[in-house]
């Protein structure tokens, strides 16, 4: 996972923004929530931490892509905090509808790059069971924490299925994705730290990585040098031409899900630019 920029903030703000928030909660905790996304499903939390009767929790995430897991292991009332529309996670402030839906919630889904989560739940008095997620789309790790997900909110069944479905559609983007590789040979790629997974999807030969920060000189003469076909940036997180005058072709990979917190689009997604790339790579060197 993926922080996408990085913003320093005061830490003074920030506390006046949840003590405001907290205050504000027994204004809108009586009228529902609104805004962010929904998996489906409309019953309300339990707000124990732990699977509830029925194995339907109430599943509120910071983002997308922690939406997008609870959404494959089997959670049918999913609440999304932060717009897709928002770059960064962590620039977010929270509303107090926000804290109505942590209040409600069974679970609390996080990642570590995004701080405000904890104070979220403690802004809320939630009793909800904050749950942090290891954001990596690394096809054996979404597979692991899926299933781990799926364990705590009691819908096994359901996150196997899913894993099922998953191997069956990644198989079948890699196997596409790897018989565009420029005359049957596997390119060398340079990845941003957050679009490895990629890399591995595509069946690419890793020659480096760089980021979160930006490319310093010393290192865009080392990665340069190593010869890469393609760069698979992080489109979320950019800084631009990463090894500018190389001959490599960049490639953006996005990594969050869309709204309707379907996770095989993004492998799609990638899929499809990374045949572009290579494409137009095979074509160049013709």
């Amino acid at each position: 996972m993926a922080p996408r920029t990085r913003v320093r903030s005061s830490s003074t703000a920030r506390i006046a923004l949840f003590l405001a928030l907290t205050s504000a909660l027994a204004l809108t905790a009586g009228c529902g929530t609104d805004g962010g996304s929904s998996g489906g499903g409309s019953g309300g939390g339990s707000g124990g931490g732990s699977a509830p009767a029925g194995g339907k929790p109430v599943v509120v995430v910071t983002t997308t892509w922690e939406g997008a897991f609870a959404k494959a292991a089997g959670a049918q009332d999913v609440k999304v905090i932060v717009p897709q529309s928002v770059h960064h996670a962590p620039d977010y402030d929270p509303k107090p509808s926000d804290l109505a839906a942590v209040a409600g919630a069974d679970f609390v889904l996080y990642a570590p790059f995004e701080p405000y989560a904890a104070k979220i739940k403690e802004a809320a008095g939630s009793k909800a069971e904050l749950v942090e997620v290891n954001l990596d789309n690394d096809a054996d790790k979404v597979k692991a924490e899926v299933t781990r997900l799926g364990a705590l909110f009691g819908t096994q069944a359901a996150a196997a299925k899913w894993t099922a479905d998953f191997d069956a559609e990644y198989g079948r983007v890699a196997k596409d994705v790897q018989a565009a590789w420029p005359g049957g040979k596997s390119p060398a790629v340079v990845s941003q730290v957050f679009t490895a997974w990629s890399a591995k999807l595509a069946g690419a030969t890793p020659v480096g990585t760089y980021g979160p920060e930006a490319v310093t000189p010393a290192q865009l003469a080392e990665l340069s040098a190593k010869k890469p076909a393609l760069v698979l940036d992080n489109a979320h997180m950019s800084t631009g031409a990463v090894l500018p005058d190389s001959g490599a072709r960049q490639v953006q990979i996005i990594n969050y899900p869309g709204n309707d917190l379907d996770l095989l689009p993004v492998y799609r997604n990638a899929g499809a630019e990374l045949k572009k790339a290579m494409g137009k790579t095979g074509a160049a060197a013709q």
